[in-house]
């Protein structure tokens, strides 16, 4: 229970009814509203960059498991140090062309995340949410919606599961927020690189799939253990088929 009492401690002001609310303003964030509202721009640039040299180290890890099977094949039967079986180069080639498909696509996708947040960028009317302000909402809903369950005696009764952490998807949801609560900027006119930026946004969405994830399997759980009605089945009945034809 050491991670539900540092989350609560950590979240004490907020109450079920705070979802979205929370984010602070301008002067706590950032420098200049112009570089707070190109953040998200900017850290999608950088996910982009990222994303370019994961893919030419995937290339570059390509060419050399394709030298290796080349290798393993002219040393057929040759025992030498260094010298790779066919079967474990040809294993290794797989694995590497895999990895060069997935950093490929995950370029292609933070390139379109670019082009849309540009679009977001240039669209946005200048009283819109900040970038970091509307991610200090999303982590805040979040807090929210798991307090319910600390804050309302009728849902911790009915749901125990989701403030007990000897369950497996209720610790990965608290550490999930308790990382993403050590990612969350200050509120005292922080400084937010995109890196920053980009590390907090994933460990709020992890966050928020953990809880979804959590909840889910506190309340599959939860009606598991309802008790049945007197007589009913422990199996559901089997399916009855067509009656066979009378006899003659």
């Amino acid at each position: 229970m050491e991670t539900v009492l540092l989350i609560v401690s950590s979240w004490w002001w907020v109450a079920p009814a705070a979802a979205g609310v929370g984010a602070v303003g301008y002067g706590a964030l950032t420098t200049t509203r112009r570089r707070a509202r190109r953040l998200e721009l900017d850290a999608a640039r950088q996910e982009e960059l990222t994303a370019y040299r994961a893919l030419q180290a995937a290339r570059a890890q390509l060419r050399a498991a394709q030298a290796d099977l080349l290798t393993a094949k002219a040393q057929r039967g040759v025992s030498a140090p260094g010298i790779p079986s066919i079967s474990a180069a040809r294993q290794a080639l797989q694995a590497a062309k895999q990895q060069e498909r997935v950093a490929s696509l995950q370029l292609r996708a933070s390139r379109s995340r670019v082009k849309a947040t540009r679009a977001t960028y240039g669209a946005a009317a200048g009283d819109a949410p900040l970038p970091i302000e509307a991610l200090f909402a999303q982590h805040d809903a979040v807090t929210a919606r798991w307090l319910e369950y600390e804050t309302d005696a009728g849902k911790a009764l009915s749901f125990p599961q989701m403030l007990d952490a000897r369950h497996p998807a209720t610790l990965a949801f608290l550490r999930a927020q308790h990382e993403a609560q050590r990612l969350r900027p200050a509120a005292v006119r922080a400084k937010v690189t995109p890196a920053q930026f980009l590390a907090y946004r994933d460990a709020v969405r992890q966050a928020e799939a953990a809880f979804v994830s959590a909840e889910h399997d506190a309340h599959r759980a939860a009606r598991a253990a309802l008790p049945r009605p007197p007589g009913s089945p422990i199996w559901p009945a089997p399916a009855r088929g067509p009656r066979p034809p009378a006899s003659t």
